[in-house]
């Protein structure tokens, strides 16, 4: 049997449905006022739920909300490592993944965004691979999985043979100025991940602010507004390409935010989940546009997270509209969405219509 750690950030990932872009500091208190719900426990339940082999592992677990609470009567070996209390801290996270580190586990598996990722490189640096479980807000690094099924993927081909790591990028985002609409970031170290291909993401790329991406994102803009159509709201996800039609409409746009404009005019600014279900109820037509992020493909499920799976069940397939610059969608295979539930993610599969300039689109699959 294998050893494998197992450690989850309870709190990662609340911040989504709020409108909030963390939970890292006060802003988890923040999010609890909001109304905010747990989403760990769901995803690292469908990376427990997918494992195929599970008779071949050893588990190392987090006590209680970190790990234990999790595995109880799922049929796994298991055995539960160090001490927490009542409030879950950073400090957890990296005390417990030292001890075990001391129980000769041969991989980690951790559940969380950026700030759990940068908390398991102080504790372990490159000591051992790590299998990252997508929970958190954000989630730019280049270290996690596509979604909890891939994780467990990953964990499945890690029991059966020898898998080549490689050091992937974990980044450190300011939070302050996130939370501001402003993606201030830097490379903060690196983690080792099984050399697997489709199954872990890539790291955001920069957005391009050259003259060709500049007059590109304008000709999508053009396209854009001439086509909108009247008693419709719109509802535009983050990024510079979406915020050049809030631009040339001479509307305010946050960057990093959902924003809602209805007749060429600005009805909703930086929405969360409770926000664009009230939208919703007052303007019987929606559709959503987004642009995938830069480097990883992800249009659903990374950063625009108030897209809660019961907003996008109201919205649909057919009323999303996607963007995105010749440059960027160059760059990928294949769309990605991960909602936090399998059935919307089906929902939003399949070949799709991208538009890429004036008048012009690209055909390209959305996978899970």
């Amino acid at each position: 049997m294998k050893k494998i750690g197992l450690i989850v950030n309870p709190i990662a990932g609340m911040g989504g449905s709020v409108g909030l872009k963390g939970t890292d500091g006060d802003i988890y208190k923040k999010a609890l006022k909001l109304g905010a719900k747990p989403v760990a426990p769901k995803r690292v339940s469908q990376f427990l739920s997918n494992l195929k082999n599970k008779e071949d592992l050893f588990l190392f677990v987090a006590p209680g909300k970190m790990g234990e609470d999790y595995v109880k009567k799922k049929g796994f070996t298991y055995e539960v490592i160090g001490e927490i209390s009542k409030k879950t801290t950073a400090e957890d996270t990296k005390r417990i993944s030292n001890q075990m580190i001391e129980k000769s586990i041969e991989i980690l598996v951790f559940c969380g965004g950026d700030g759990t990722a940068r908390d398991i490189y102080d504790a372990i640096g490159i000591e051992k691979p790590v299998v990252a479980i997508p929970s958190g807000v954000k989630m730019f690094s280049s270290v996690f999985a596509l979604n909890p099924r891939a994780g467990a993927e990953i964990i499945d081909k890690f029991l059966k043979e020898t898998i080549e790591t490689l050091d992937k990028e974990i980044l450190d985002i300011n939070e302050e100025s996130y939370q501001h609409g402003i993606l201030d970031s830097r490379l903060y170290g690196y983690l080792k991940v099984p050399k697997v291909k489709n199954l872990i993401q890539a790291g955001k790329d920069s957005s391009n602010v050259g003259r060709t991406a500049e007059v590109n994102k304008y000709e999508i803009a053009k396209h854009i507004i001439e086509n909108m159509q009247n008693v419709t709201l719109y509802l535009l996800g983050p990024g510079t390409t979406i915020k050049t039609i809030a631009d040339h409409l001479k509307l305010p746009k946050t960057l990093l935010g959902i924003d809602a404009i209805y007749n060429n005019e600005l009805v909703g600014k930086d929405l969360n989940e409770k926000g664009i279900l009230k939208l919703l109820d007052e303007y019987k037509k929606a559709k959503i546009i987004l642009t995938p992020i830069g480097g990883q493909g992800f249009i659903l499920g990374r950063g625009n997270k108030q897209f809660t799976p019961k907003i996008l069940k109201i919205i649909g397939k057919k009323n999303l509209i996607i963007i995105a610059t010749e440059e960027k969608i160059k760059g990928f295979k294949c769309l990605r969405v991960d909602t936090g539930d399998i059935e919307v993610d089906k929902i939003f599969t399949g070949p799709t219509k991208v538009i890429v300039g004036y008048k012009q689109e690209l055909v390209v699959d959305i996978l899970v």
